[in-house]
């Protein structure tokens, strides 16, 4: 047995995990980062990053098919999907390398293999024991699954979709939030026949409902199909496809089905429960400042209840060392972290839907207002369609910013910062967007909610 002591132990190299080590290092703290599989966790090596890269590679596909619409005589011929894999492993490696490398010039220790809890203060990894005055569980997430719906053979989740070595002529996707869409806007353009299911009356449905409406009309237009409002009930399976079957007793048939009802918290057989850590449903439960039950024990992204995203881990992995640190740190609420579905086309948002900014203030106290892309120059250009929604308390701030269309995930920083520095339209309305931007479109609806519009009535 081997004893490792550090100022800060963080069980878990993902999003969450790394930035807080990389924080504790540059505040002058020693740190043990444990990690069973390779830094940088889900997001770079099975979610966010190798799914942008399919997007692109979809992107790209679709230009080539409408290449002449710009006056460029290419033709497309067919989706090289070991072409994509090759381009797809090629990104994650490179920022793999570039990730480990900063890790190691920050004097980060990894200490590779399998953690578990075993005190407030203690980390077993194997036969080492790695001690630290604080510890930081961020430990990520899982492809969950429905009761009774087994993974396996052709129903697959995210993580065995992106190494399918084939595109599949159709295909079914359970679950219409982010990673559904996002799957299906890939397949669509590699040319699958695209079906989703969503219990929910719409699609994206945790954003504002003009959003998932437009999302619906796009979807509609680019030939994905999609269910809405109706349960999944059960699905079989042979050597040709499955059969999925809808509690209105509707079936559609596809070579695969991709479960993506949302992740689940990685924390089970950790030892957090034996070490007395509360926990709800899986889920590390927390004060607002990132603290468990135990004091100085801490646990940020996706095990904490709340929206799973990347950036929100690498938010809370800085501040939960920072208040380690006793720098009292700002704390972003969830509903104020920007949120993108890079699906074609983007949703992107921040703040409160119209629905919630109503409850919460009252209709009669806001104002909205949509600005169509068609009146953006730039937007004509690239050939996307959708809208920038922006939402106020009347005789106030922004409370609220939404978008559709290609790469409006671009614009939502924008957005977030309306929103945080609860900044009025009239203090925005003065300042200049460059010409032509797809950002003049939020500066459009800032004008009008001003009220003094530019190029809208």
């Amino acid at each position: 047995m081997s004893e490792q002591n550090f100022d800060i132990v963080v069980l878990g190299g993902g999003s969450g995990g790394y930035a807080a080590a990389l924080r504790a290092s540059e505040l002058g703290f020693t740190v043990g980062l444990v990690e069973k599989d390779k830094l940088g966790g889900t997001c770079l090596h099975r979610g966010c990053i190798p799914t942008k890269a399919l997007l692109h590679s979809a992107e790209v596909a679709d230009v080539a098919r409408d290449s002449s619409k710009y006056g460029v005589n290419a033709t497309f011929e067919s989706i090289d999907i070991a072409g994509v894999t090759s381009y797809r492993e090629g990104i994650v490696a490179k920022k793999y390398k570039g990730l480990a490398g900063l890790i190691k010039a920050r004097g980060i220790t990894v200490i590779e293999g399998e953690g578990r809890l075993t005190s407030p203060t203690t980390v077993q990894v194997g036969d080492q024991t790695v001690t630290g005055k604080n510890v930081i569980l961020a430990t990520g997430s899982y492809s969950r699954s429905l009761p009774g719906l087994d993974i396996g053979g052709r129903v697959i989740t995210s993580e065995q979709a992106l190494q399918l070595d084939f595109v599949p002529q159709k295909v079914a996707v359970l679950g219409g939030g982010v990673i559904g869409v996002e799957f299906a806007s890939v397949w669509k353009s590699f040319g699958s026949d695209v079906t989703i299911i969503e219990a929910l009356p719409h699609l994206v449905p945790n954003e504002d409902e003009a959003m998932s409406k437009g999302l619906e009309r796009a979807f509609r237009k680019r030939g994905i199909n999609y269910s809405l409002g109706v349960r999944f009930q059960g699905v079989t399976q042979d050597e040709n496809g499955v059969v999925i079957t809808l509690e209105d007793g509707k079936t559609i048939e596809a070579e695969l089905l991709l479960v993506a009802v949302g992740r689940g918290p990685s924390t089970a057989n950790l030892g957090y429960e034996e070490v007395g850590v509360t926990m709800d449903r899986g889920f590390v439960i927390t004060n607002d400042r990132l603290e468990t039950n135990i004091p100085g024990l801490y646990a940020v992204g996706d095990i904490v209840p709340g929206l799973q995203l990347a950036h929100r881990g690498f938010q809370q992995g800085i501040f939960a060392v920072e208040e380690i640190a006793g720098l009292k740190p700002v704390l972003i609420p969830d509903v104020n972290i920007p949120k993108v579905t890079y699906c074609d086309p983007e949703v992107a948002s921040v703040g409160l839907t119209e629905a919630k900014a109503a409850e919460e203030y009252g209709a009669d106290r806001i104002t909205s207002y949509e600005f169509n892309l068609a009146g953006n120059g730039k937007s004509e250009i690239i050939g996307t369609t959708g809208n920038v929604k922006v939402i106020r308390v009347n005789d106030g701030p922004v409370i609220g910013v939404h978008m559709i269309g290609a790469r409006v995930g671009e614009l939502i920083t924008e957005g977030q910062l309306a929103v945080n520095w609860e900044a009025y339209p009239e203090d925005l309305a003065p300042l200049i967007h460059a010409h032509p931007t797809q950002s003049e479109a939020l500066g459009e609806a800032f004008l009008h909610l001003a009220g003094k519009p530019l190029h809208a009535l």
